[in-house]
């Protein structure tokens, strides 16, 4: 038994651990028994790595150990669910205790290794999760509806009702009656076979690249066993025949049908025959399996050499304005089109020529054509398909300099092949190189241009003699600038100034001379003088162009000379001699330089002194300003000329004795001076001559004259203090005289002019829309507008008087009209103003200027009546549970406004709610609708509020609390709610008590409904002041009628005014007044069809008993409800006739109630069998239905796709008609599958389409 084979999928036998082995580690006692189970050889493996960690106890009992821990686990965990529904813990850690425990206990005991318990890690997970599944159902009390489950489960499975022969029967076997409709009639249009080749009109080539190319063939519903092939030659128009046997056709059609699904039989088929030679092929013959020949559609195809292209090599550089002179090959089927593309300095651009063909080409292939022949039979010329090789110029002017590159980008010939070069020719390594035969790379440079600059014969260059200077060419070219780098070529002709002509112009025997510079900054070197004329220019690639000014005439003028005369200057007053009076005699080239020193006898220091002579003539005074005696040096003379040239070898010395007259004169003046009003003004001044001086002056304005002057000056240098000019305008402040030791007085003329402003700077601030105010966001930087008159740049010193502690701030402001950046809020006020020169003053009644923050947005409760603050939080009064409650809130600051609040429920049981919630107000007022769906305490907190100039900022924000109670509505219901009351008509008995338990506060009013089903409005009865949370109802029979009454609680209110409506959900019980049972019908119609249900209401005390008869039967029902309900399971009358209850002391209530249950129609197609119709295109088929029930019959039937295998039909048309008889014809040519839907006749209906897609039936309403 123990080599029984055993599946793999079969628990593993239990281990066997009453024998021992007498070997370790489980090893086979004998070479008998390992030889006799080669099951045990190949798990030997597995079977000592499985083995248990509990090896001293056998399987069995380590199985009870985990099965027994298992179901103490789940003792537990039903244990922590009692707990949790007693104690209201938290069900979350609940949850997750039992969540990690069932995780440590499953994914825990494969490690044990227990046999039969060693799952896989997917059957572990699976039931971990149905245990965490549990988990939540159990700890967060999901109530599940089990019973309900339970019931549709049983009656999924045991279904059945009791039928009107008192027998039971599945409603779902009389419903779902398929028999109804039977039959279907399939149509099926056989096909018609064609050929066709090369059917989408493609181009096919062939060529070096393309050696053998596919010809496409397209069959219909055919299956070849011949096909024939043309072939015209296009060089010699022969034609050939191609011949496809069967066996290659077979192959063919076998490759083709490999593409299709298999059950795709109608789809046509493609084969690929190839082809190796040019020419133009025709479909010939094409033969199917019956030996018949298949329909062929005219299509010729050509096969044609590929279409190529080059472009002839030519010269790469090139000169701007030059013609690219190209040619392009091209080689194909006339007429061709080629693509090509000029790209030049980065902009690339495509060109194409059309129509490249021969000239006299008749081709059909640019004619249109009415139908799929290229020649005919009697016509049979190639020609025009035949490869043809055109050269195109392209003569193109390359008129700006750069790299240009014409490339081949594709080619097309008529048949409609493309060679695209640009996609296939591209270099893996360098992606923008192509093939050089596919592309032209051009340089095209500059032409150089020269012309003089500087130079020309009526403004001739000077030069010095045997000096060299470069010849004043100015370098550029026909582009923008100078050509940069490159070597230029110049020519010139010469004539020497001697061999001019009178006119000016060359000599004829002119001497021609050229020079090659290396660029543009040198020039060929010229000493001669003469006539120079430039003639050409040229760089290494192209010859240029010379423009004017074209000549030069260079000239060597004389070296420059000096003679000097000189003549004594004497004072008049003291006759001494003050300086000297030279006259300067010069020769040469104007404008000179004298250069002379000038040494005082006994200083050591010697001044080199410059004098600058405009003309030939000119005057020097040499008049030092300190007594004795001067020696003076003339050295050197420069002309425009020679620079440099010395006159030492002349001697030219002068000395004399000097004495200087008394002199004043201002230090540090400019010609006019600018003073503040009201302020001194200083003038330093130089005096001349020998102390000590006495200096007269005086101060003019406005025509008044006012004289000062100052004694006993010994230093050369004084100063003028004026006093305060108090008045504005124009001051003149002169020098009228000066004495010094020798007692002449010497009058002076110099003056200067003084400017004091007439007003003083002033500072005010601007106003910002008429007011000096201005507000803005909250840290924002706000420009300030000042006025400032005067000088720029001012000094503006200002506070903000909302900070007494802070000091000054200045500002250096540039404009009148200038902004005073500030970002604090304040008061700011100008202390201070000072321009450029003046200080100033500040206006008063323009000195403050008000910054104000625009304000933050807030939030405010109104206090009401019903709202009160107490401490930081505001309460609202209380309300009833479901109650429309609302809290106005003001909102502050620029709409819209954005808020954002936290509601916190904490309701009578359970644990703590909390949800967030915004909300956008347009208007500074805002309703709140307070949460009353529960009961409990409710808290509002605003946490965020924003505006639509400020966001949220917390720290400049508190929240506003709003509390709230919401007490709990009080309810009422009976203690034997559902409970049914009865009683006689005719008993004589006092009040039914009826038992209420109220839950609130009391004391209660309760409004009762009392409703006879026969009636529509209620009867109300109110009862106030109930003191107790028990209640006895007392009804009065009196106000009972006879029947079925249901008492329900309609409302009820407590002491705190909370009331609830319990109309639609209430809790209830029936009383009911009966004398004898009665039985009533609860659908008014007569007429049923089978699968109906035929329902009757009873009124009494059950159980009842129903009387009636069905198809000649007289039957008994026993009847435990107050419905009388039986199924109609065949046609026929069925009638009641009496019916009698448990309380009536079994009397009748005697009756006649009818109805009568009519048979289902049904209908047939084809005698009820499915039949297949195959018919040509254009023949009919006739579909008979045959019909039973009562006429006229109304039917819909359906034309479907017939079906496939793997596909499901799909409906294509659905149809409606009537029959008056039992049979009906109808005549159909289309393909599909027939079939009827539904069917009615002139009491009953049924449909295979029902809504949700079941089959059906129903009773016809008239």
């Amino acid at each position: 038994m123990n080599s029984t084979p055993r599946l793999r999928s079969a628990y593993p036998t239990t281990p066997q651990t009453s024998q021992k082995s007498p070997y370790q580690n489980g090893a086979p006692s004998s070479g008998h028994n390992a030889a006799s189970n080669p099951q045990a050889l190949s798990n030997s493996s597995s079977d000592d790595n499985g083995a248990s960690l509990l090896p001293w106890i056998d399987a069995p009992t380590q199985r009870f150990y985990a099965l027994a821990f298992y179901f103490g686990l789940n003792a537990w965990r039903f244990y922590d669910y009692y707990t949790l529904v007693a104690n209201d813990v938290d069900s979350f850690w609940c949850f997750m205790k039992w969540v990690a425990m069932d995780g440590v206990f499953l994914f825990g005991l494969p490690g044990l290794r227990i046999p039969w318990l060693e799952w896989p890690f997917s059957t572990i997970l699976a039931i971990f999760l149905s245990h965490a599944l549990v988990n939540g159902l159990l700890m967060f009390r999901i109530s599940l509806p089990l019973g309900s489950w339970m019931v549709g489960l049983f009656k999924l499975v045991y279904d059945s009702e009791l039928a009107v022969s008192e027998r039971r029967v599945k409603p779902a076997s009389i419903l779902h009656n398929s028999s109804l409709i039977l039959g279907k009639q399939i149509i099926n249009i056989l096909p018609e076979g064609s050929a066709m080749l090369n059917p989408q009109q493609d181009s096919f080539c062939l060529g070096s690249l393309k050696s053998t190319i596919n010809l496409p063939i397209r069959l219909n519903q055919t299956n070849p066993i011949l096909i024939e092939i043309l072939r015209f030659d296009l060089d010699t128009n022969q034609n050939e025949t191609i011949v496809i046997p069967a066996k290659q056709a077979k192959r063919l059609k076998k490759q083709a049908d490999r593409v299709h699904p298999k059950n795709d039989l109608a789809s046509p088929r493609y084969l690929s025959y190839p082809i190796r030679k040019t020419g133009m092929y025709r479909l010939r013959k094409v033969v199917d399996e019956s030996k018949l020949e298949v329909q062929r559609r005219m299509s010729d195809t050509l096969v044609v050499p590929c279409p190529k292209a080059s472009i002839r090599p030519a010269k790469q550089d090139k000169c701007k304005g030059e013609l690219s002179d190209l040619f392009l090959d091209v080689e194909g089927t006339p007429p061709l089109k080629i693509k090509y593309s000029r790209a030049g300095n980065r902009e690339d651009r495509g060109f194409s020529f059309q129509s490249i063909q021969p000239e006299n080409l008749d081709s059909p292939l640019v004619r249109q054509r009415t139908s799929g022949a290229l020649i005919t039979r009697d016509n049979i010329d190639l020609t025009w398909a035949r490869s043809h090789l055109i050269s195109v110029p392209l003569n193109e002017s390359l008129s700006t300099s750069g790299t240009w590159m014409y490339s081949i980008d594709e080619v097309h010939d008529a048949c409609g092949n493309v060679a695209n070069y640009s996609r296939h020719d591209l270099d893996a390594d360098h992606g923008s190189q192509r093939a050089s035969h596919l592309q032209q790379i051009f340089n095209v440079h500059e032409r150089p241009r020269a012309a003089l600059k500087g130079c020309t014969p009526q403004h001739p260059l000077r030069v010095a003699k045997g000096q060299t200077v470069n010849l004043p060419v100015e370098y550029g070219s026909t582009g923008r600038g100078e050509i940069p780098g490159a070597s230029h070529t110049l020519s010139y002709v010469f004539t020497p100034l001697e061999d001019m002509k009178s006119d000016g112009e060359h000599a004829p025997d002119a001497l021609l001379e050229s020079a090659t510079v290396k660029n543009i900054h040198q020039s060929p070197g010229i000493r001669q003088p003469g006539l120079y004329t430039l003639k050409s220019i040229a760089t290494q690639r192209c010859s240029g162009e010379v423009l004017e000014p074209t000549s030069c005439l260079l000239l060597n003028p004389p070296e420059p000379d000096l003679n000097i005369d000189t003549e004594n200057i004497y004072d008049k007053c003291a006759g001494n001699s003050v300086g000297l009076l030279v006259d300067l005699d010069l020769i040469g080239t104007p404008p000179f330089t004298v250069i002379y020193n000038e040494q005082r006898v006994g200083d050591k220091q010697l001044f080199m002194r410059r004098v600058s002579v405009e003309r030939l003539r000119g005057q020097l005074e040499l008049t030092p300003s300190k007594a004795g005696r001067y020696i003076y040096h003339f050295l050197e003379v420069n002309d425009a000329v020679y620079k440099a040239h010395s006159v030492r070898h002349k001697d030219l010395i002068l000395e004399q004795d000097v004495k200087p007259p008394a002199s004043a004169h201002f230090l540090d003046l400019n010609s006019r001076m600018t003073a503040c009003i009201e302020e001194p003004v200083s003038v330093n001044v130089k005096l001349q001559g020998e102390g000590p001086w006495a200096l007269d002056y005086e101060l003019v304005h406005g025509g008044r004259r006012s004289k000062y002057s100052i004694k006993e000056i010994e230093s050369d240098t004084c100063t003028i203090m004026t006093d305060k000019l108090i008045d504005g305008g124009e001051y003149s402040l002169a020098l009228t005289s000066v004495t010094d030791r020798s007692g002449c007085k010497i009058f002076l003329g110099e003056d200067a002019k003084i400017d004091v402003r007439r007003q003083r700077p002033k500072a005010s601030f601007g106003q910002i829309e008429g007011k000096r105010m201005i507000s803005s966001l909250e840290l924002q930087k706000v420009k300030i507008p000042l006025r400032l008159t005067g000088e720029p740049p001012w000094t503006v010193q200002f506070r903000n008087t909302k900070d007494e502690a802070a000091t000054p701030v200045e500002k250096i402001m540039q404009k009148n009209n200038d902004l005073l950046e500030v970002s604090d809020e304040g008061m700011y006020e100008i202390i201070d103003v000072h321009d450029a020169s003046c200080p100033g003053s500040v206006d008063h009644s323009a000195d403050a200027f008000a910054v104000e923050w625009i304000p933050r947005p807030s939030i405010k409760v109104a206090e009401s009546a019903l709202v009160e603050r107490l401490g930081e939080k505001y309460i609202k009064k209380a309300v009833c549970e479901g109650d429309e409650d609302a809290v106005d809130i003001s909102l502050s600051g620029t709409p819209p406004y954005t808020v954002k609040y936290e509601q916190r429920l904490k309701p009578e049981q359970g644990s703590v709610s909390l949800s967030n919630r915004e909300f956008t107000a347009a208007l500074g007022v805002a309703s709140i609708r307070m949460e009353t769906a529960r009961a409990g305490q409710y808290e509002y907190k605003f946490s965020e509020v924003g505006d639509y100039l400020y966001d949220h900022d917390p720290r400049k924000y508190w929240p506003v609390v709003i509390q709230q109670r919401v007490h709990s509505t009080p309810s009422a219901k009976f203690v034997n709610s559902g409970k049914t009351y009865s009683y006689c008509m005719e008993e004589e008995g006092g009040d039914e008590v009826i038992p209420i338990v109220l839950t609130g506060d009391p004391p209660f009013s309760l409004e009762i409904g009392i409703k006879q089903q026969s009636t529509a409005k209620p009867l109300i009865m109110t009862f106030p002041h109930i003191e107790s949370n028990k209640y006895d109802l007392r009804v009065n029979h009196g106000k009972l009628a006879l029947g079925n009454h249901v008492v329900t609680v309609r409302k009820v209110s407590d002491a705190r005014g909370c009331q609830r409506r319990t109309e639609f959900d209430a809790s209830h019980v029936q009383v009911k007044v009966s004398s004898v049972p009665t039985i009533s019908p609860l659908e008014s119609q007569t007429d049923y069809c089978i699968g109906d249900h035929i329902s009757y209401t009873l009124s009494g005390t059950q159980p009842f008993s129903v009387f009636y008869s069905f198809a000649g039967a007289e039957r008994k029902a026993a009847v435990t409800t107050t419905e009388f309900r039986r199924i109609a399971e065949k046609p026929g009358t069925f009638t009641i006739t009496a019916v009698s209850d448990g309380a009536s002391g079994g009397c009748k209530a005697h009756t006649q109630i009818t109805k009568i249950i009519h048979p289902m129609p049904s209908v047939r197609i084809s005698k009820g069998r499915e039949t297949v119709v195959d018919i040509q295109e254009g023949d009919e088929a006739e579909i008979v239905f045959d019909f039973s029930g009562t006429p006229p019959f109304e039917f819909t039937y359906t034309r479907s796709t017939n079906a496939q295998k793997g596909k499901k039909s799909q409906v294509l048309e659905t149809r409606h008609d009537v029959s008056y008889g039992y049979t009906k014809s109808v005549r159909a040519s289309q393909e599909g599958t027939y079939e009827v839907v539904a069917i009615k006749d002139s009491y009953c209906a049924f449909s295979k389409q029902r809504a949700g897609g079941k089959p059906g039936q129903k009773l016809l309403q008239f």
